[in-house]
């Protein structure tokens, strides 16, 4: 039980890559919060994951909601010792096609949600002793791909974060690090409704042979919250079926 006695908030909880990574924390010993904007999905998630899940409503561009759910972490377990900001939005575009609502959409979730979050934490973590902050970027943190404009640059952003943290709050035995996935079947990707050539062509793209999976990633968060990891911190850990290899 490699998360006994910690606990752990993971945003975007409710399904795909969030709600993999709450069961296998759940299945280490941790006690976990799971956040995310659909009420009902996230009880169902809670309910399925077991007892030591707790569901708890919110939208990480909300400011206001961050205090909310930090709150109600802090009052059901007492402590947060591991944060992984998973909840993010993929909205298509390229810099002429992209409105600034979309623009502002994408950085309120993706960027600012991670920080003011993160944030919100850092006090709960340095009085527990030390933490685990895990964010969720992409390999498009460091490639690009087309019509993905607004959604790379605040991948790009949430890893340079991540190392500028690290060096930040290193002395506080605050880890920061990040983890940067490939195509992995979630409902986000399933939103954009590839035929099945389209399915194919971006499959190919993966030497590995297929999608990721979100249980494919749940693995490498457990290793960055648990003590088997103490001296990684800034680091970067694709994991996207050798994409960035070629």
């Amino acid at each position: 039980m490699r998360l006994t006695h910690k606990v752990a908030i993971i945003t975007g909880g409710g399904s795909g890559i969030g709600k993999a990574i709450a069961q296998a924390f759940v299945r280490e010993g941790a006690q976990v919060v799971i956040s995310g904007r659909n009420q009902v999905k996230l009880q169902s998630a809670a309910k399925e994951i077991g007892p030591n899940c707790v569901p708890v409503t919110c939208d990480v561009a909300d400011p206001a909601e961050i205090t909310s759910l930090v709150n109600a972490a802090v009052e059901k377990f007492k402590r947060v010792d591991i944060l992984v900001n998973n909840a993010g939005v993929l909205l298509p575009g390229t810099a002429e096609t992209l409105s600034d609502e979309v623009w502002e959409q994408t950085f309120n979730t993706n960027v600012r949600g991670v920080w003011q979050l993160s944030r919100a934490v850092l006090p709960h973590m340095r009085a527990g002793g030390g933490g685990s902050i895990i964010n969720m970027g992409s390999v498009l943190s460091s490639l690009g791909a087309r019509n993905r404009v607004a959604y790379a640059a605040s991948k790009g952003a949430v890893l340079a974060m991540t190392k500028a943290m690290a060096l930040d709050h290193a002395a506080e035995n605050i880890r920061v690090n990040c983890i940067c996935p490939g195509i992995v079947e979630t409902e986000m990707v399933a939103a954009f409704g590839m035929d099945e050539s389209a399915r194919k062509q971006r499959i190919a793209m993966h030497p590995a042979g297929r999608f990721g999976q979100p249980d494919d990633l749940a693995g490498m968060a457990v290793l960055l919250a648990s003590d088997e990891s103490m001296w990684i911190t800034g680091s970067a850990f694709t994991v996207d079926g050798g994409y960035s290899a070629q």
